[in-house]
């Protein structure tokens, strides 16, 4: 096991061990521990009960941050022509379509998100084996598949986000950055939080939310309480 550096130690020892703190007092606290030279993303991780290997229990959805992530999102728009201006007009910073479809299968993904409209949706199918694995391929559950392009590419912009349990049961998302105050990291929280709480499956049964922890790169994980709202 790494032997942990003195900020580590420092850190640690803020944390109350055994404590689960509030989500006010968790985005507190996160700005205490963190104490990186750079601008370090803030997470959360929420455990879920349910079974992702079950169509009827698998939780994705999207929410818009109250206070964007923090993040300069590269949004590539692939689309028609007559659809270009908007989508650059929007903020894009990539447009066009066969000379990116092209890119793609060369390998090429420097992007965040990529919206597209459903009639290129054929054109991308076989590059899933590219952007499926990376998260990029476009869904209409999403809003990443739309003919309103512009209002897709504002959004992801502004901070619309989406998420999906992996097959562990855990979502993961990044909800800011350190240099954050206080209280637009919990009001970032709790927008995740209580869309989570809306998409909960019929399907599943008991505890829905298990575990929630709030942690910052390199930092240690502050524990939740799971009582939302």
């Amino acid at each position: 096991m790494a032997r942990l550096t003195k900020k580590q130690k420092e850190a640690q020892a803020k944390i109350e061990k055994d404590k689960v703190y509030s989500l006010t007092e968790a985005s507190a606290l996160i700005k205490e521990i963190t104490n990186t030279k750079f601008d370090a993303s803030v997470d959360l991780a929420v455990r879920l009960g349910v079974d992702p290997r079950k169509a009827n229990q698998m939780v994705r959805g999207v929410v818009s941050l109250p206070h964007g992530t923090g993040k300069d999102v590269k949004v590539l728009a692939l689309v028609t022509p007559d659809k270009e201006a908007e989508a650059k007009e929007a903020g894009a910073d990539y447009v066009g379509l066969d000379e990116y479809l092209d890119k793609i299968k060369g390998g090429w993904t420097d992007v965040d998100v990529i919206i597209t409209m459903p009639s290129v949706m054929g054109k991308l199918g076989p590059l899933g084996r590219v952007l499926g694995p990376r998260g990029l391929m476009p869904n209409p559950k999403t809003g990443t598949v739309t003919m309103d392009v512009a209002k897709a590419v504002t959004e992801v912009k502004a901070g619309k986000i989406d998420f999906k349990v992996d097959k562990t049961g855990i979502v993961h998302a990044a909800i800011g950055k350190a240099s954050f105050s206080a209280e637009k990291i919990q009001e970032n929280a709790n927008e995740l939080l209580t869309t989570l709480m809306k998409l909960k499956p019929t399907a599943a049964k008991g505890v829905y939310v298990k575990s929630i922890y709030m942690s910052s790169t390199m930092s240690p994980s502050i524990a939740v309480d799971t009582k939302i709202g």
